[in-house]
């Protein structure tokens, strides 16, 4: 533990002068009995109650005492962590209500054999069997597992889970990136890549309003069909009724940087273009490889979506925590898009990102995240908790999966002194078969896979295909000169 010395606590930093004092947080905490969003009571809907992983691989051994008072100084300092979440038996609303948090009860020690043969494997396996379980509503919904085993990618694990009515994905992220510092400087908190394409006013300004209107509208008419009838292609991705309630199995597979930039640069295109382009490639072989198993054929065309999540934050800066419980910074503030791919043979690899590039160029001329955002509070407002919940659950199963794109840190950061080997975020509880979540940190991008296990019963076969289709793009890449057309 001597990398640990000195890091018991987390160092101060310095903050902005409008920054909240600790002071600050105890006076916000006296008021009791705070409803919960409405955005909020959606994620305890049924098809809706879902859960978020966080997956930290760390490059030392973990020291759980550590964890702990750094958890008393850190998280219990926001309210959503230091919380019940309380339904009232009357009206069915529910409310923050503050108690008393032993720190013990959210922070697990598994009790690990040493020289077991496969930690690999026990550690997927573990983290798979959280997504058969769910916390207990008698303490606030959180709570962090310790595998202090040595695996391929790391010497130990840590697995946060949380319920996503705490937070959104960014929210979270920026929870646990607050607990970080930069390697090269241990005073200074990490780094994120700026966000310049989610916001609403720039899309506007680059788009003639009558082209935004337009596609706005489409993707919104688009929107509500899907909740009420319109299914994708029944594929062998494509989950079944009850898949919510199913198991998952996680996989997390790495990637360079450089190789995603390489395709970047050469086609002069966003690292999302890439990303989507190189999963979309994976799709069509890993379905190949389906349909070739029951001597069938991939269909020719076919209904093949996504529910692509946007962070409909202004910033996605991290900020210290004397101010991770400010107004406008927490909440499931999060719109979506309905994601066509194209699954089809390509004779040019570089086609698929062709292909997500003119989609996501026609996505980023509309408001489709923020109207789906605002259009399913509205539902809420109209006509309650209850039909909102229908209302999503439709929309999600309807869809093939869920796909998240979360920046990260572009430099190395230590965890509470322990440094970190990756960062790997996912979900359970949804209702669709699969979710795809893209991180980067340093020079790597995970890939981060949730597949019901019925359904996708070799995820690892996926990853294989999308680390191949990476290959092969990038390939093309370096022997052409590239056009986008």
């Amino acid at each position: 533990m001597n990398g640990l010395q000195g890091f018991d606590t987390l160092r101060k930093i310095r903050t902005t002068k409008n920054a909240e004092t600790t002071e600050g947080f105890k006076k916000r905490d006296q008021h009791l009995d705070q409803p919960l969003s409405p955005m909020a009571r959606l994620f305890h809907e049924p098809g809706s109650n879902v859960y978020i992983i966080g997956i930290m691989g760390l490059k030392t051994k973990v020291c759980p005492d550590v964890f702990k008072d750094n958890l008393v100084r850190t998280f219990l300092k926001n309210r959503r962590f230091s919380s019940l979440q309380v339904r009232d038996k009357e009206n069915g609303s529910m409310k923050w209500v503050p108690t008393n948090v032993n720190i013990d009860d959210h922070v697990i020690i598994a009790q690990l054999d040493p020289n077991i043969k496969s930690p690999d494997k026990f550690v997927e396996d573990y983290i798979s069997n959280l997504s058969r379980s769910h916390i207990e509503d008698t303490k606030p919904l959180w709570d962090l597992h310790i595998l202090d085993i040595k695996t391929s990618e790391a010497e130990g694990t840590c697995v946060f889970r949380f319920h996503h009515s705490l937070g959104d994905g960014m929210s979270l992220m920026n929870l646990l990136l607050a607990c970080t510092r930069k390697v090269s400087d241990p005073e200074a908190l990490p780094t994120l890549p700026r966000n310049n394409k989610l916001s609403v006013a720039k899309v506007a300004s680059l788009w003639s309003r009558l082209g935004v209107i337009w596609n706005s509208l489409v993707a919104l008419l688009m929107f509500m069909l899907t909740a009420l009838f319109l299914e994708d292609t029944k594929t062998p991705m494509k989950g079944t009724e009850g898949v919510e309630h199913r198991a998952r199995r996680f996989v997390v597979r790495s990637v360079s940087l450089d190789d995603i930039k390489l395709v970047k640069r050469a086609m002069n295109v966003t690292l999302n273009d890439v990303v989507l382009g190189v999963t979309q490639a994976g799709f069509y072989r890993y379905l190949c490889g389906r349909y070739n198993n029951k001597n069938a054929e991939i269909p020719d065309s076919m209904r093949f979506r996504a529910t692509f999540f946007f962070n409909l934050r202004a910033t996605t800066r991290i900020d210290d925590f004397t101010d991770t419980d400010k107004v406008g910074t927490w909440g499931n503030k999060i719109g979506y898009s309905l994601l066509p791919f194209n699954i089809q043979f390509k004779k040019d690899p570089l086609d698929y990102v062709r292909d997500a590039y003119a989609t996501m160029k026609h996505k980023k001329a509309s408001l489709e995240p923020l109207l789906t955002y605002l259009f399913t509070k509205l539902v809420i407002k109209l006509f309650g908790i209850k039909v909102g919940g229908i209302l999503n659950h439709k929309v999600f199963y309807n869809t093939t999966l869920w796909f998240s794109n979360v920046p990260g840190p572009q430099e190395e950061i230590t965890f509470f002194g322990h440094k970190v080997a990756y960062l790997a975020p996912t979900c359970y509880g949804q209702p669709n078969a699969l979710m795809i979540h893209v991180v980067s940190y340093m020079d790597k991008v995970m890939f981060v896979i949730s597949a019901d296990e019925e359904t996708i019963p070799d995820p690892h076969k996926l990853c294989d295909d999308l680390e191949e289709s990476l290959r092969i793009i990038k390939a093309s890449a370096q022997s052409a000169n590239c056009q986008i057309y």
